[in-house]
């Protein structure tokens, strides 16, 4: 059983939604593990995503928005709504046009955990670490971070007054 204490602790701190996202973190690195670390929204509709969050804003700034590609990774991760695995460089290299950049920061696997809100995939949550880190086990303890993304991303929208 996941301890989310830490993580409402955050929620309940002033300065929303950035210490959500960095307890978001936290539990990610205790729960699954993580080196490189982003939070991404989603839009079906324009077939955007932004990044909100990064833990090496450096490398991968949260800033403007992005196209993503009609690919294996899109039809999992925003058709499916499953997890998105990636073991090797040569894996992430099929589906990510940044690959090298990912391989520079000592990542070589990938998991993208989709943010599922009202039946929509809203975000994904990004963890990146050495090859073949993304075990599964590791994959399936990605599954509890499902509610407090959720809860970061109703945050982000809310403060953007989307919501």
């Amino acid at each position: 059983m996941t301890d989310y204490g830490s993580f409402l602790n955050a929620l309940a701190s002033p300065g929303q939604p950035a210490k959500a996202f960095e307890a978001l973190e936290a539990l990610t690195k205790e729960l699954v593990g993580v080196k490189l670390f982003t939070v991404m929204t989603s839009s079906g509709t324009s077939k955007t995503s932004e990044r909100v969050y990064s833990n090496m804003p450096d490398a991968y700034p949260v800033s403007g928005t992005k196209p993503y590609h009609d690919n294996v990774w899109s039809d999992i991760t925003l058709r499916d709504k499953q997890t998105f695995v990636a073991n090797t460089i040569d894996d992430i290299a099929k589906v990510f046009d940044d690959h090298e950049l990912i391989k520079s920061l000592g990542c070589e696997s990938v998991i993208n955990v989709p943010v599922i809100i009202d039946g929509t995939v809203v975000g994904t949550i990004n963890c990146l670490h050495d090859q073949g880190f993304y075990t599964q086990d590791r994959v399936a303890a990605a599954e509890a971070l499902k509610l407090p993304g959720a809860i970061c991303m109703l945050l982000h929208e809310t403060k953007k007054g989307t919501l």
